[in-house]
């Protein structure tokens, strides 16, 4: 297989006619279409990528969704949508009964499971068998094969592929799966560190690293209780731990008349938590003698097990050694990472899923593959990256999705999207194509910059941060890169600046009810032999970093005052006046820019400005009110609240500790689980344990799951200058205050004399 530069960006097939750039692979046949109808058994980005094909190709589609998806893209997109069960995906997109019951009211002559879910269910692939369905995917003894790990690694080692040495994970002797004793034991063999891996299921899920023995009791009981909640199968085996890998996969295809070809590497090492985060085309790390030898190992691999359609098998390979590999496993399904093969090859994998479905043959041979220049792929996740990468809720209340040249975005998006926690927060996948890697980099952060998502906590700042890596823009990669990056300060803050700030006070000033001119009340700071007085807007960047704003004048032309009084203020000539939409114009000594801006359901506004996103709390006085009544206690090493509080919505997997039980600072009192991720929350100081919440409970982001109360001899008071914030004085007339509400205020204003302590910010929506 040749490698050679693209003079430009291919054609890419999804939204299109197939690419026809001499040298392209293609396995599309345009005068004929495989189905009549398709029915896609996914929701999100993949459910709408692979319905683009079908409509491409004219083929009738049914898209299937639980209750929380009746609004969703993928169900606007499709010819036919069917509800198929509430939320929880057990009941829903994992129903493999509610699945063939709409395939069969539809007509539908085959289904298409996407990734995740169902893909890789030999389940789904009987049932289509029986009811005479087509399955988009490999045949059962495929799937069963390369589903369990232990198998998989077993057939493909007598094959001559290389594999992770490590233990099996069942007893040679009865089969059955080894448990934690047998683990330890096998654990020493191997050496620390290592890894315990899932036997079955794929993407990462379930791993867990262990660099100690005194560790590995944990981590097995972690990678066991979220195999056997995922994959309904707690089998676990250990493998050797790779010093700095990198992770190398091969797209492999395949059609029923034993044709196998491979399209070419993807390089997907930058990752976190044994998620993919950034994927491309070929790697940067192969030479060409290793890719016609990885490539062919791949090939043989799938041939090991008859396999059919779209695969691909995943390698380790050493950083210091780029001409050794390891078989990892087979992902029997679509990736989420395809678009860069397509874009470096012109396929439409999709459509070669379709076709080999049918029982077309390839249509092309080894030889005639050759890869065009290089591609990346960034995927948006709803996450908190300042927040530890904690999932995000919300709706989705601007977007904006670009069109350019040489790079396309595979988005599950629209406005007015409620973003919950009951599946993967994969939101988008930003995918760019250059000539070289270089240009692809330059377009991908392009892309990312030009890309607005409001309402909802992305990473899309993170990946920006990340791409402009001196060892990512080198090539210089491993599967530990992004936690060095992070670790050393990587991720952006979520910070607003001063500058943001006032930004965000006059547009709440912006959208407020005016008064009449003259009446007692009125809202526009009118006084009778005065000037008018200054408008005033407290907002909270964060639950404990509260700012005060004030604004004389209209907000076309105002000087602004950020955090006067006991801080040092800072004072400047502003404007904000709208542009189009969520779009304004902000205008500041002079110099002026387009920011985006929204409002959430709970008065939090969103900006987006210079390629940042913050969220700025806006609370009312009855809130500041509230939260000062609740008070605070100060322990003599700082101020400390003895509310645990959930990082992000999800369920209850685990209770630490029993409740009225005595702990240490740090202790785990509580385990949450959501989007393929636990959150171990811990005890802020010593003390006795108040659980609210127990084992299955659905928990909002920052609901109080836990108390921990001191013993009385340990807290003091708050000191009259303590971690409060004074949001008026009695030193000079307090400015307008706009959760004042409209009427005579004859009386000195009570907030002058209560402090107000910040409050939690919420996500808007978070469930």
């Amino acid at each position: 297989m040749d490698t050679v530069p693209a003079a430009s960006p291919p054609t890419t097939p999804l939204l299109s006619e197939p690419a026809s750039t001499p040298g392209h692979a293609r396995s599309d046949n345009p005068s004929t279409r495989p189905f009549g109808t398709v029915l896609v058994a996914n929701r999100g980005e993949i459910a709408c990528r692979v319905i683009a094909t079908l409509r491409r190709l004219g083929i009738r589609s049914v898209a299937v969704h639980s209750d929380a998806d009746a609004g969703a893209r993928h169900v606007s997109l499709a010819d036919v949508a069917v509800r198929i069960g509430p939320a929880p995906a057990a009941e829903s997109y994992l129903n493999v009964p509610a699945i063939l019951d709409a395939a069969r009211a539809t007509g539908a002559d085959a289904i298409h499971p996407g990734y995740g879910f169902l893909s890789e269910n030999p389940e789904l692939a009987r049932a289509c068998a029986d009811a005479g369905i087509v399955f988009v995917g490999p045949g059962v003894a495929a799937l069963e094969a390369m589903a369990d790990k232990i198998t998989a690694k077993e057939i493909v080692a007598a094959r001559g592929v290389p594999v992770v040495p490590g233990s099996t994970g069942r007893d040679p002797g009865t089969g059955r799966a080894l448990d934690d004793e047998a683990l330890a034991r096998a654990a020493r063999d191997v050496g620390f560190p290592l890894l315990v891996k899932p036997s079955a299921g794929g993407g990462g899920k379930g791993m867990q690293v262990v660099t100690s023995a005194d560790d590995l009791p944990a981590a097995l009981a972690s990678a066991r209780r979220v195999a056997t909640r995922s994959f309904g199968d707690g089998t676990l085996l250990v493998e050797r731990l790779v010093a700095r890998p990198r992770h190398i996969e091969v797209q492999v295809l395949a059609d029923s008349r034993g044709a196998v070809v491979h399209l070419g590497e993807r390089e997907c090492s930058l990752q976190r938590r044994h998620q993919k985060v950034v994927e491309e085309a070929p790697s940067p790390l192969l030479d060409a003698a290793t890719r016609e030898r990885i490539g062919a190992a791949a090939c043989e691999v799938a041939r090991s097990v008859d396999y059919e359609g779209a695969g691909t098998v995943e390698f380790l390979v050493p950083a210091a050694e780029p001409t050794t590999f390891y078989f990892i496993e087979m992902n029997t399904r679509l990736q989420v990472e395809h678009p860069v093969t397509e874009m470096v090859t012109g396929l439409d994998l999709v459509e070669a899923q379709l076709r080999v479905a049918a029982g077309e043959p390839l249509r092309f041979a080894q030889e005639d593959v050759v890869l065009r220049g290089h591609a990346i792929e960034a995927r948006v996740y709803a996450e908190s990256p300042a927040r530890g990468f904690l999932p995000a809720t919300g709706e989705v209340l601007a977007l904006t999705e670009p069109d350019g040249a040489g790079w396309r975005l595979d988005s599950s998006l629209t406005e007015g999207l409620r973003v919950g926690g009951d599946y993967d927060p994969l939101l988008a996948k930003a995918v760019a194509h250059g000539a070289d890697r270089a240009q692809a980099l330059d377009r991908l952060d392009r892309l990312l910059a030009e890309t607005l998502v409001l309402g909802v906590d992305t990473n899309i700042g993170f990946l920006r941060a990340l791409l402009g890596d001196p060892d990512v823009r080198s090539g210089d990669l491993d599967t530990g890169l992004i936690e060095r990056f992070v670790a050393a300060g990587g991720v952006p803050s979520g910070t607003a600046t001063e500058e943001d700030l006032a930004v965000v006070a006059l547009f709440v000033l912006a959208g407020r009810p005016r008064g009449v001119p003259g009446a007692w009340g009125a809202r526009d700071g009118w006084r009778l032999n005065a000037s008018p007085r200054p408008h005033r807007v407290v907002l909270h960047v964060a639950p404990d970093d509260p700012h005060e704003v004030t604004v004389a004048g209209d907000v076309s032309d105002a000087v602004v005052h950020v955090d006067e009084g006991p801080r040092p203020g800072t004072a400047r000539r502003a404007a904000l006046t709208p542009a189009a939409g969520h779009a304004w114009r902000f205008t500041a000594e002079g110099r002026s820019e387009t920011v985006h801006l929204a409002t959430g359901a709970d008065g939090s506004v969103w900006l987006s400005r210079a390629g940042r996103v913050v969220q700025v709390a806006v609370p009312t006085r009855t809130e500041r009110l509230d939260a000062a009544a609740r008070g605070r206690t100060v322990h003599p090493d700082g101020p400390t609240s003895p509310d645990v509080r959930a990082g992000m919505p999800g369920t209850v997997v685990a209770v630490s500790v029993a409740d009225g039980e005595s702990v240490d600072a740090g202790a785990v009192l509580v385990v949450v689980e959501a989007m393929k991720m636990e959150h171990a929350l811990r005890a802020p100081h010593a003390g006795v344990v108040r659980l609210t919440a127990r084992p299955g409970d659905l928990v909002r982001r920052d609901e109080v799951v836990a108390r921990v109360e001191r013993a009385p001899d340990d807290v003091a008071p708050v000191p009259a200058d303590g971690p409060v914030a004074v949001v008026a004085s009695d030193a000079a007339p307090a400015p307008d205050d706009l959760a004042d509400p409209p009427g005579p205020s004859p009386m000195p204003r009570p907030e002058a004399d209560i402090p107000a302590v910040p409050v939690p910010s919420h996500t808007p929506g978070a469930s």
